[in-house]
């Protein structure tokens, strides 16, 4: 079934990049950059500064040891970059950088192949390397079809407003979480998707377990688009994984899993990738809606509408990328919804090899798309196996060593990492070293086992300050946390993403635990997502005056919301229900920990639960402590800001306290 309009391959030739690029893990010793291009390039990075001995310059050769070429379609290859430098980079100092393109004869700079990544007036695009963790942007939850702007376009916007003043730069963008939706796709994206991996040839693949046998027969199918469920076998067998993994059952709490057309292939996750990072391949394609019943042909139309804009803001996007050292780690809609929820979900999702395969090509995806950039020294003997798989390719992958490297992907124990930063960042692998209940086997898991959380205080043990990045928030809303128990008693945690710390009481007690160690940190800052709302508490071990201090600060989403009347609903009952007074905190696992809600200065009277799509940001003292928490709005509204109820309540009335707060933030905004 065509899904896009013929474009001539001869007189419509292939740019040379494709997307990118991104900035990722980078050090004054080190940088990491990731690209893709439609071919294998020959490329060269230049660098330049203003140094106390004039302007500085610097070029270096990509070549082999620099810049690995993995090849993952007929006219797509990746370029992992990782330039280790004999002398450092300086620090606090903007340095321009550009990849310049060998071609016939001639070099291309990243202002002939890439204009949309530099700012107004820029030759070049840059970064600056911080000498401290001062600054930190970070949200997760970047849904394309949602219909809200785009955070990661405001982040484009707050980069553009700081080019004079590079002491104010953030150090880096952390993003917790759900880059991409694989399980909860739009028609029309899955249609460009379609249209992409046949425009750049991606690899396809044999496909076991489902009524068709390859992936090309999938892509084809009558059924692919918003019924990919049905594609599964009438077995027995089949039913509990119909339900789990493709069921888009109605939540009747939390949000709706449209997993109808969740991505299958490999191709498929990839070329995912390259339509939510870069404008450049929507413009190689001609999507042509598929036919379609009328009630999908509405639903079409409205999330066409969204991807429209969605698309119009990707150049801001693609720019605040390359322009800023950006760290990922996974949530579940990078893989599926509820990965790894309980043991029980395991059982059936690994146990069929239809899932098996499609949770194991969205590894594979993240492993070169977000995990390898986070920490390339662990991918060593993974980038090898992926790229015995791709070399012996022709047009489809080998059935067997794609399986292999799956297997291999599942067992794999390095997504988490730690930046040696001050203070220290420690970024958490919450889905794949997961704490099972033995007893229950369909109960939730905890979100690291005992092993992985004894690994976590060995590092801390003697750090003076730490951030942590945990993509559930360790202290959440307490009355959302019960509703998730209450759903899971009754035998349905799916129903309710039934996924917090807390609701495992062994992951609960040590991760508590490890914040009342001795010798870990006087000061923590939890970064987290995942939620589709924000908000920030200030946690104290009760009866414990010497510390540690612990501040919960959640951004969430980035282009996604939590249904408004809900949350308000929510955060009311939850005001009521666990105010400081109230029995019930005694009936929590923090009861031992006093946990203080912030509020949001634009928020309305009471409300310490902030709805909005946007980007957040800290900006950490010399000891790690939070001095000023911001949620910044994608619609381009003013900076909201958690703010400790005290500091609104010396305000006369509610006007002065707004003004207050604007007059602080143009002051932190200053400093």
């Amino acid at each position: 079934m065509p899904t896009d309009l013929p474009l001539p391959p001869d007189t419509a030739p292939l740019p040379p990049v494709l997307a990118g690029p991104l900035l990722r893990r980078s050090s004054p010793e080190r940088l990491v950059l990731w690209l893709v291009g439609s071919r294998s390039l020959e490329l060269s990075l230049q660098l330049a500064w203003s140094g106390s001995q004039g302007p500085q310059q610097r070029l270096l050769e990509l070549d082999g040891p620099h810049c690995n070429h993995l090849r993952i379609g007929t006219h797509a290859w990746l370029h992992l970059i990782d330039v280790a430098l004999d002398e450092p980079l300086p620090t606090d100092t903007p340095i321009e950088y550009d990849l310049l393109l060998e071609e016939d004869g001639r070099q291309r700079g990243i202002a002939d192949w890439a204009p949309h990544l530099l700012h107004e007036g820029a030759k070049r695009p840059d970064f600056v390397l911080k000498s401290r963790l001062d600054n930190l942007l970070h949200g997760s939850c970047r849904k394309p079809h949602f219909p809200c702007e785009d955070g990661l376009a405001r982040v484009d916007a707050l980069l553009a407003g700081l080019r004079e003043r590079p002491q104010a730069r953030p150090a880096l963008l952390m993003l917790s979480g759900d880059q991409v939706y694989a399980d909860d796709v739009a028609g029309p994206m899955l249609v460009a998707i379609h249209a992409l991996i046949r425009r750049l040839g991606l690899y396809g693949e044999v496909l076991e377990g489902a009524l068709v046998a390859d992936s090309e027969e999938l892509y084809a199918h009558p059924l692919t688009y918003y019924r990919r469920e049905d594609l599964l076998p009438a077995f027995k067998s089949s039913e509990a994984l119909r339900e789990r993994f493709f069921g888009g059952v109605e939540k009747p709490v939390f949000t709706t899993a449209n997993a109808h057309n969740h991505l299958v292939t490999l191709g498929e996750v990839l070329a995912m990738y390259l339509l939510v990072w870069s404008p450049v391949p929507w413009t190689l394609i001609r999507p042509q809606r598929p036919a379609l019943e009328a009630g999908l042909a509405g639903r079409y139309a409205g999330e066409q509408q969204a991807l429209d804009d969605f698309c119009a803001q990707l150049p801001q996007a693609a720019r605040a990328l390359a322009h800023l050292p950006c760290l990922m780690i996974f949530d579940d809609h990078d893989v599926t919804d509820d990965w790894n929820l309980s043991a029980r979900w395991e059982e059936t999702a690994y146990g069929h090899p239809f899932s098996r395969r499609i949770i194991g090509n969205a590894l594979i995806a993240y492993a070169l798309c977000q995990g390898w950039g986070n920490n390339p020294d662990v991918f060593g003997e993974t980038l090898r196996q992926i790229e015995t798989l791709t070399e012996s390719s022709g047009e489809r992958l080998d059935c067997r060593a794609q399986d292999r490297l799956i297997d291999e992907l599942l067992k794999f124990q390095n997504w988490h990492y730690q930046l040696p930063t001050t203070p220290t960042l420690i970024v958490l692998d919450t889905r794949t070293r997961r704490w099972r209940s033995e007893s229950h086997l369909s109960r939730p898991s905890g979100l690291m086992d005992w092993e992985a959380l004894s690994e976590l205080q060995q590092e801390l043990l003697d750090e003076q300050a730490a951030v942590i990045v945990s993509p559930a928030p360790i202290f959440g809303v307490k009355l959302i946390e019960a509703v998730q128990r209450l759903f899971t008693l009754a035998g349905h945690p799916l129903l309710v993403d039934a996924e917090n710390w807390m609701a495992h009481r062994g992951a609960a007690q040590v991760i508590l635990n490890i914040f009342r160690h001795s010798r870990t940190p006087g000061n923590y800052v939890v970064l987290s997502g995942d939620v589709h709302y924000s908000f920030a508490y200030d946690v104290r071990i009760r009866h414990h005056a010497g510390g540690p201090w612990i501040w919960q600060i959640t951004s969430s989403g980035i282009k996604n919301q939590f249904p408004a009347g809900l949350l308000e609903c929510f955060d009311r009952l939850n005001r009521w229900l666990y105010a400081p007074w109230s029995p019930l905190n005694w009936l929590t696992k923090r009861r031992r920990m006093e946990v203080m809600p912030r509020v949001p200065h634009r928020g309305r009277r009471g409300e310490r639960l902030w709805n909005g799509a946007g980007i957040g940001q800290v900006l950490l003292d010399a000891q790690g402590r939070p001095r000023a928490i911001f949620q910044h709005n994608a619609d381009g509204s003013a900076a909201t800001r958690f703010v400790r109820p005290a500091e609104l309540r010396q305000a006369a009335t509610p006007v002065e306290a707004g003004e207050l707060e604007t007059t602080r933030l143009r002051r932190s905004k200053v400093e």
